[in-house]
């Protein structure tokens, strides 16, 4: 099994790959709600980049433009 595969449950397709995991970190005064405030750091697992954010709008930016820069490769 290659690193990247992660098996999946029984009868599940995997749906999972490793190069679209991300690592979130949340201050310990970030909000729980959809409103927030949401401020920490999130890091791409594959790529190592990583990112500090104070709103949801600016992690979602970071999700995608890695998405993206990944999917261009």
């Amino acid at each position: 099994m290659k690193s990247a595969d992660v098996p999946a449950p029984a009868g599940r397709p995997t749906g999972l790959p490793a190069d679209r995991s991300f690592v979130l970190q949340l201050r310990a005064d970030a909000g729980v709600g959809p409103d927030g405030p949401w401020s920490g750091r999130v890091e791409h697992v594959m790529s190592g980049e990583a990112t500090r954010f104070e709103d949801c709008a600016a992690l979602c930016d970071f999700i995608v433009r890695t998405l993206r820069a990944q999917a261009d490769r």
